[in-house]
């Protein structure tokens, strides 16, 4: 649907950041959704191969034909310094952020610029993002957005939640620092972004009418096995948050609810059930490995001090 020409870098509205890392096949729909997009304004692609074993293939390049792409390779260093490194490559006056298992809806990056123009005093938005439903692990992470983002959106429309999934900033915000990911979060580094947001007191804007499906392609097992895997990695981000005194987590109370509202949205007796209870374990196993981590990093830092005296 999109046909670009040739456009300069001072005509292009939109970047879209994506970092890949041995993900070819879902990049691939990615891209493929990014040319199916209707009356968007101008953007490029910027793909930051992030170490991956093969080069991008033939089947990535290709969409070079229809809007201009730009694929850069790194040593693997992480998917912030991969982010990094797509924003420094960025000419648009837009960034935006997307995973290569994400895929916009026809309409994403229109609605998404008309709410940027309607909002100038505004440099950060949260795109809506809704999950794959064909499987058991696509239904659960439908179910965990999906209510994540019904509690956590604001009464003035911005919301306490941030997902490189889909999100956008304003170019002029990020070249202030064109670090706009902290390198040290190998994890959660979204968090950590909302977490510098809050301590400016501004948090993004949510743009209900840009929808990005973030399909999950993994098995249960698999599924369960990251959780366990982010857990471990995000461990080290939270510790920088708590040093900032910023509140990230939501609260018991909170948590509660939330967990009764997607009971009540899992709908379906076997599968919709089975899916909460799947989301539970995949949050368990989470919790619990990031929260062990934690606690052993303190122990160790408590044993180094004490021997250092």
């Amino acid at each position: 649907m999109v046909k670009q020409d040739r456009v300069s870098s001072t005509n292009l509205a939109l970047s879209v950041i994506i970092a890949a890392y041995n993900d070819w096949g879902p990049l691939d729909y990615c891209l493929e959704s990014l040319e199916k997009q209707a009356n968007s304004p101008t953007f490029e692609v910027v793909v930051v191969d992030d170490g991956s074993k093969e080069t991008a293939p033939d089947s990535i390049r290709r969409w070079a034909q229809c809007y201009p792409l730009t694929i850069a390779r790194q040593p693997h260093s992480g998917v912030s310094a991969a982010r990094n490194r797509g924003v420094e490559i960025a000419k648009g006056s837009i960034l935006v952020f997307v995973d290569a298992d994400s895929r916009l809806q026809a309409n994403c990056l229109e609605a998404l610029s008309t709410t940027i123009a309607d909002s100038p005093y505004d440099n950060c938005f949260q795109l809506h993002l809704v999950g794959e439903l064909s499987g058991m692990v696509g239904k659960a992470e439908d179910l965990r957005l999906t209510t994540l983002q019904n509690h956590l959106v604001q009464p003035d429309g911005y919301i306490r939640y941030l997902n490189t999934a889909g999100f956008a900033i304003r170019g002029a915000r990020a070249g202030l620092d064109r670090n706009v990911f902290d390198p040290a979060a190998i994890r959660a580094e979204d968090t950590l972004l909302l977490a510098n947001l809050i301590t400016v007191g501004k948090l993004p804007l949510f743009v209900a009418n840009a929808i990005v499906q973030h399909a999950t392609p993994l098995s249960v097992i698999a599924y369960l096995r990251k959780a366990i895997r982010s857990g471990y990695l995000e461990a080290s981000t939270y510790d920088i948050i708590a040093t900032m005194g910023v509140k990230i987590r939501v609260t018991h109370r909170e948590r509660l609810r939330m967990l009764k509202s997607m009971w009540k949205a899992s709908g379906q007796p076997l599968i919709g059930r089975t899916a909460w209870f799947l989301l539970i374990a995949r949050q368990l196993l989470q919790r619990i490995t990031s929260f062990a981590c934690r606690s052993l990093r303190v122990r160790s830092g408590s044993r180094r001090a004490t021997g250092s005296l």
